[in-house]
């Protein structure tokens, strides 16, 4: 008896071990099933309140409606987080998680990571996540029904989130003035990259939901981006594709991206046109970058600084108002009209840049289009003498 209960106890040992690894991948897609009727419910009841906020228009019982509202929204992403610990990292483990499921779990803890140094970009980050996922397995699932109900919810809920991201990254702008080059350039790359989602990925629900009308102002830089939304870019490629990304932004983000911020968006594109100039070491390059500074001046010029109401020097605001006369008054449908409009462009920027060690190279090329176009003349930095050789006797 002792020798045969040693081998049941054996036996039973290695069963139930096969018995419990099948129940923990039985329960798996049972606790997906559990956590997808669960979520259905609470997008269901958050896309109920929404309609009924959207459709408000008595604006009767306006911040109870609201606050019921947001608590639906609370609930239903806590019920997204709930499905991503109990059924996508179960199914990780287990290695049963397709490549969307592992892609998911990793930039989940992406945004986790950022809540102990980046709090207030953890709660959109995570926000936005979260809307993310279930809306791409909406997709994925290919619920037609369901997804045309979410998208307009979906939409409205993200404008918000990136609105909060880039507001907040303007603050860190404005705290990390005096912050090293590199810190304030990982700021502008997340700025761009921000502004690049949102038209890349929610601007298109936008336009599909509300038409085209209602954003025909940006429609001609959307189409533009959408050009470099595809394929490897080169420096030139960025530069340009940003530059129009803040053309959009001085239209859809104008509180969350004040003039402030964005001005000094296009100085890092100006400075980083300008070394792009200085590095070209091909003669094609180089003319095409120098045709870009021109196309950013103007773009930086009509979008932003003509709008500037508020300047710190009032004497920089008078002498802008002349270069801006002078710009109106150039005939730009002529060869000639061109011309004037880079003199005047290479002349202000000469003005901004003099008296700079570091500027020296680019200076030194905007005097050599100066140059090229009549409006300065070369003098040789040395010069020649006759001399007479006497000798005795003569």
């Amino acid at each position: 008896m002792e020798e045969r209960g040693l081998r049941v106890a054996k036996t039973d040992k290695a069963f139930f071990s096969k018995i419990q690894t099948t129940i923990s991948k039985l329960l798996i897609p049972t606790k997906i099933g559990i956590n997808g009727m669960l979520i259905t419910l609470k997008r269901n009841n958050v896309l109920k309140n929404y309609e009924i906020v959207s459709n408000n228009e008595e604006q009767e019982n306006e911040e109870q409606l609201q606050k019921k509202y947001e608590d639906a929204f609370i609930l239903y992403l806590e019920s997204i987080d709930k499905y991503i610990m109990d059924s996508i990292y179960k199914k990780v483990r287990s290695k049963t998680a397709t490549s969307f499921e592992e892609d998911a779990l990793s930039r989940y803890y992406e945004v986790i990571h950022l809540k102990e140094t980046q709090y207030l970009e953890y709660k959109y980050r995570k926000q936005k996540y979260l809307l993310d996922l279930d809306y791409m397995t909406l997709k994925i699932d290919n619920k037609v029904k369901q997804l045309s109900k979410y998208k307009s919810f979906y939409a409205s809920k993200m404008n918000g989130i990136y609105k909060g991201i880039l507001k907040n990254y303007s603050v860190q702008l404005a705290d990390k003035m005096s912050a090293g080059l590199l810190e304030k350039e990982g700021i502008y790359d997340s700025i761009f990259d921000t502004l690049e989602d949102y038209i890349a990925n929610i601007l298109p629900i936008k336009i599909e939901i509300e038409g085209k009308e209602k954003y025909s102002e940006v429609l001609s830089d959307y189409e533009k981006i959408e050009n470099f939304l595809a394929g490897k870019l080169d420096t030139r490629d960025k530069i340009e594709k940003r530059m129009y990304l803040l053309a959009i932004s001085r239209k859809l983000f104008t509180h969350s991206l004040p003039l402030v911020v964005a001005e000094q968006c296009y100085e890092e594109l100006l400075e980083e046109t300008r070394r792009l100039i200085v590095s070209s070491k091909i003669k094609g390059k180089k003319a095409k970058a120098y045709e870009l500074l021109i196309n950013l001046i103007e773009e930086y010029n009509a979008r932003l600084l003509s709008t500037k109401i508020y300047w710190e020097v009032q004497q920089e605001r008078e002498e802008y108002k002349k270069f801006w006369e002078a710009y109106k008054q150039i005939n730009q449908d002529t060869k000639e009209g061109q011309v004037q409009k880079e003199v005047l462009f290479i002349k202000n920027e000469l003005k901004k840049l003099e008296n700079v060690n570091k500027n020296k190279d680019i200076i030194r090329f905007y005097k050599d289009k100066l140059i090229e176009y009549g409006e300065l003349r070369e003098l040789k930095n040395s010069y020649k003498t006759r001399t007479k050789i006497y000798k005795k006797g003569c």
